[in-house]
């Protein structure tokens, strides 16, 4: 899987290079899926929700651009092997929240990230992401996994000085990856191409 993602350019730096390779995929999809685990597609997770495919999680978390020790929030965690991924990318000074509305599936996630050593460095939450989560604030880093109808505000209140939104805006299943860095009390946005996710769902999303 790897060598596919760094032939056809998804995966571009060594840190989510490694980090990817650190993540056994196969412990975050039911078990029945589990012989398609490192096929390059979406996978069904059950309760309506989907494991990305791999480039799509390369491509997330290359743009995030983390770094050691930062502290990032994931919005819409399911399987929660994105947020095992980006684990490994902040190290074990650095922790990840992930925020999942359905409890099945973060009970799931839990497990799956405490076999594969990582429950010190994720937290999974369970609730209303769609505004983000407020708690833990401020962010360095907030990937959303889910396609939201405009940006939140609350996301960008919660940024960290210098930090990045990473979020697909749009409508239904088509959106565009966002990236927003915040600049004091500006933000930059830039557009990173199409993408399809499901729906960001709750207060600030679509309801």
């Amino acid at each position: 899987m790897l060598n596919h993602l760094e032939r056809s350019g998804y995966v571009k730096t060594e840190a989510v290079g490694r980090a990817m390779l650190a993540v056994e995929r196969e412990r975050f999809v039911p078990e029945s899926m589990r012989h398609a685990a490192y096929a390059d597609h979406p996978l069904d997770i059950g309760l309506g929700q989907t494991i990305s495919a791999p480039h799509m999680v390369a491509i997330m978390v290359e743009a995030m651009r983390a770094k050691e020790g930062q502290r990032v929030l994931e919005v819409g965690g399911g399987s929660g092997y994105h947020a095992a991924v980006m684990a490994q990318v902040v190290g074990p000074t650095g922790h990840v929240y992930s925020v999942e509305r359905l409890e099945p599936l973060a009970e799931r996630a839990r497990a799956s990230l405490e076999a594969s050593g990582l429950s010190d460095r994720v937290t999974v939450l369970v609730g209303d992401g769609s505004c983000g989560w407020h708690e833990h604030a401020p962010y360095d880093r907030i990937s959303v996994a889910c396609g939201a109808p405009e940006v939140p505000e609350p996301m960008l209140e919660d940024l960290a000085e210098g930090g990045m939104l990473l979020i697909p805006v749009g409508g239904g299943y088509v959106q565009e990856l966002v990236r927003i860095t915040r600049d004091g009390d500006r933000f930059r946005r830039e557009g990173l191409g199409g993408c399809v996710f499901v729906p960001l769902v709750g207060r600030c999303g679509h309801r």
